[in-house]
Formats: structure tokens, C-alpha cells, sequence
């Protein structure tokens, strides 16, 4: 049983035919089953049972429970095998995967026109991964990425997630409301933490915000909330403030919030900005900044492209007015 007979397996497998399957591969239809009978003969021989069998013109192969196994035992070993080939790139330094959310893709961009030419020459496949911000650990713990950029919730006491992590930091500072409600309805006057539940709230399901809120009111924060709308993505929810079609606030980064009240549209409804008192315990604030492994800084030397990487991520802190 050869890989290329196992590819061919999960590709029947996902499309449901030998025809779709060949036409993914770019081979002939007859070469695909041809494949198939090689492997069913082996599996009769094997374990007394075929992996597919034709159900007629038109109609998906039915895998047996023998060929579920074998998909299942062929789809674990690709990924295996993949991961090994990948993990030994990373450590000769022939391959970078970097993680950014969308608002901290320009510390990426930079850093990479600083090292770019150099990774070019020594010929480093060099990987942006578009990140969520709800995302982010689990990429980093499940090392799908090298480096990555994004924010986090901070607390003074300090996240015992960063013990093992080597961090860049860019920006620290309080969220601030974004609102479309007018001044008489809700005063510029910075509100505090403990009174965002009189507060007509846009609200995320996961990442900043939300984290940010479980840090304030706990995990089931929606149920001491006043949640007017649920967003997927900050973009949406920036829409229904400038659209009227919902009124409230939405708690953003002081950039985003900023930005957004600034723009002059005749055709929106105005943004303003109020600022947020934090007076409840943990003390929680948003910082921006760049992670990396700290054994793996530790595991390669000064030349490795993570290392170099990092060298220019420190360099653009230096450089550049930190992200607000």
C-alpha cells in the first residue's frame, strides 16, 4: 500500500467518486480506479472485507467500516507525517509561519522589510497566517505558528500564560466605548466598568471583548449585560453603529474607536468615543504586542530566521510610535 494509493482513498473518500476524485488529481478517471480495485483486492486479501463498493451510475461509493478505518488511519498518518516535515523545515530554518490579526498586520509588514531581502538569499519559505483574535493561543500552543501578533487582555497581577512566551509590547492601555446614542442619552462623562449593564451593548461571542467582559462579569457576562445585538466580526458591528439600525456602544481599542469617530460621512450616523473607568477587580487592560516560544528563541542560534525575525520585530518597537 503505497501514499499515493492512500491520497487516492481520501480523495474518493471527500469527493464521493472515482470521476471527481480524478478530476481533483488531474489523472483519468481510469487510473483512480485502478487504484481503487488495488487496494479493495489487498483489503479482501488482508482483512476479509473491501474498503468501497459501487452503489451504481451516479451514486457515491459506500466505504465499509474496514474502508472508514483505513480513511480514518490514512487521514492521521498525512497529517503525521506532514507535521514531521514541517517541524524539520522550522529547525533548519527553511520555513516561517507568522500569525497576525488584521490590526497588527503592519508590525509584520514591517518587520518583514527589514529581513526579507535576507530570507530571499537563503531561500526561507517565509507564511502569514490571518489569526482571530479568539484564536490566538491555540495557535500559539498548538505551534500552527512561529511568531504572532495580536492583543490580549492584560491584568495587572500578569497572565500566567505569558510565563513560557518571549513578548514584544507595543501598546497598553483601557478600551474605550464606541457609540452612536447621542450626548443627552448617554453623557461624555467616562463610565465606569460596574455600569455597563445600563449600557445597550453590540457584542462579540469570543475574543477581545469578550474576554475583556468575562474579566469584568465572568464567564456568563451576556446574562448581567444589556446585549442588543451579537456581531462575528468588529467590522459588522461598526456598520450597525453607522447604519442607526441599532443604537448603542460597542467597546473597541482606543485606535479603532478614534479612527471610526474621526470619519466625516454625511450618510452615517456620527460615532463619539467615551472613555471607560475600570473599577472593578481584576484590573484589565488591552495590550498589543508580539509573541514568540521563548524555547524556541532558546533552541536555535542568532542566525535561525525566527531569531532574525524576532531581531526586527525589536527593531520596529524601537522605531515606530507604538500602536494605541
Amino acid at each position: 500500500m503505497t501514499f499515493d494509493q492512500l491520497r487516492t482513498l481520501l480523495v474518493v473518500r471527500e469527493t464521493g467518486s472515482a470521476l471527481r476524485a480524478a478530476r481533483v488529481m488531474g489523472r483519468e478517471q481510469s487510473s483512480v480506479q485502478k487504484q481503487l480495485d488495488t487496494l479493495n483486492r489487498n483489503s479482501q486479501t488482508l482483512c476479509g472485507e473491501v474498503l468501497t463498493v459501487r452503489q451504481g451510475r451516479g451514486k457515491d461509493y459506500l466505504f465499509t467500516p474496514t474502508g472508514e478505518t483505513t480513511v480514518e488511519l490514512a487521514r492521521t498518518t498525512f497529517e503525521k507525517w506532514l507535521e514531521s516535515i514541517h517541524w524539520s523545515r522550522r529547525r533548519l530554518g527553511r520555513m516561517l509561519t507568522v500569525g497576525t490579526t488584521e490590526f497588527t498586520l503592519p508590525i509584520v509588514s514591517r518587520a518583514w522589510d527589514r529581513v526579507s531581502e535576507e530570507f530571499r538569499q537563503r531561500e526561507v519559505e517565509f507564511k502569514v497566517a490571518h489569526v482571530r483574535t479568539k484564536d490566538l493561543w491555540s495557535r500559539l500552543e498548538t505551534r500552527q505558528v512561529d511568531l504572532i501578533c495580536g492583543s490580549i487582555v492584560s491584568t495587572p497581577e500578569g497572565d500566567l500564560r505569558l510565563k513560557e512566551y518571549e513578548v514584544i509590547e507595543y501598546a497598553r492601555g483601557q478600551a474605550l466605548l464606541l457609540t452612536n446614542l447621542p450626548e443627552a442619552e448617554l453623557p461624555s462623562t467616562p463610565v465606569e466598568t460596574s455600569r455597563l449593564g445600563g449600557v445597550p451593548l453590540v457584542v462579540p461571542p469570543a475574543g477581545l471583548v469578550a474576554d475583556l467582559l468575562a474579566t469584568w462579569y465572568g464567564p456568563n457576562f451576556r446574562e448581567r449585560l444589556s446585549v442588543v445585538a451579537d456581531i462575528d466580526d468588529v467590522h459588522y458591528g461598526l456598520s450597525l453603529l453607522r447604519s442607526g439600525f441599532v443604537r448603542g456602544c460597542m467597546i473597541v481599542t482606543g485606535s479603532i474607536g478614534r479612527g471610526m469617530a474621526a470619519q466625516d460621512d454625511p450618510d452615517a450616523v456620527p460615532l463619539r468615543t467615551i472613555a471607560l473607568h475600570d473599577d472593578l477587580e481584576p484590573r484589565a487592560e488591552l495590550m498589543t504586542g508580539a509573541f514568540v516560544r521563548r524555547a524556541d528563541l532558546e533552541r536555535y542560534d542568532a542566525t535561525h530566521p525566527l531569531n532574525r525575525l524576532w531581531a526586527a520585530v525589536k527593531e520596529d518597537v524601537r522605531t515606530y510610535t507604538p500602536l494605541a
